[in-house]
């Protein structure tokens, strides 16, 4: 085959080529667009704020569950746990300082804030005890909760101190079946 013919060969290639790739990119985009045009509805899979989709979540699952006693179910019960959560993730004031083996963290609050941080840190320093070497404890102050956590290596020393207050708050696999074991009426904080 001379250059010139091969060189055709290679140009009808890549226009075929290009022609296939504009002629799918418009059915996806006819596809896409179709609520425009009235054949199929596009339906939003974001629940449009994160606490109702935790609930949301929650409730399906219930729901698909044969086994689900109903007359022990409390998803209002879930609910003001999301609220401590919303508070004391975003209200609380963390004030960390690294110490001996760890970082100690005070975290206080007022109000409906303070309540929460009295609710939830305690039961989380429980779920943080033994997590990667980690030893957690609390005790109380008068506007909130010193939260100290430590281990006896120093790679966990540096972990802990990286994670500081939400990190370690959200350490852990815990706070799913938690939240689920909490709608079943099964345990709260």
């Amino acid at each position: 085959m001379s250059a010139h013919r091969h060189f055709l060969s290679l140009a009808l290639l890549l226009m075929i080529g290009t022609g296939a790739v504009l002629a799918a990119s418009v059915v996806v985009f006819a596809q896409d667009n179709s609520h425009i045009h009235g054949s199929e509805a596009i339906v939003p899979t974001m629940p449009g704020q994160d606490a109702f989709g935790a609930i949301q979540e929650i409730v399906r699952i219930l729901e698909a569950d044969p086994g689900t006693d109903w007359s022990k179910v409390s998803i209002a019960a879930l609910r003001e746990h999301l609220i401590d959560m919303n508070e004391v993730t975003l209200k609380a004031v963390a004030v960390e300082r690294a110490i001996d083996g760890g970082v100690q963290i005070d975290v206080t609050g007022s109000g409906r804030t303070l309540a929460a941080i009295r609710r939830m840190l305690p039961a989380h320093a429980r779920e943080l005890n033994g997590l990667s070497d980690w030893r957690a404890k609390t005790e109380a102050l008068a506007n909130g909760v010193r939260l100290t956590v430590t281990s006896p290596t120093a790679a966990e020393i540096a972990h802990v101190r990286g994670l500081g207050f939400i990190g370690l708050m959200v350490s852990g696999s815990h706070h799913q079946s938690h939240h689920l074991a909490m709608a079943k009426g099964e345990h709260i904080h």
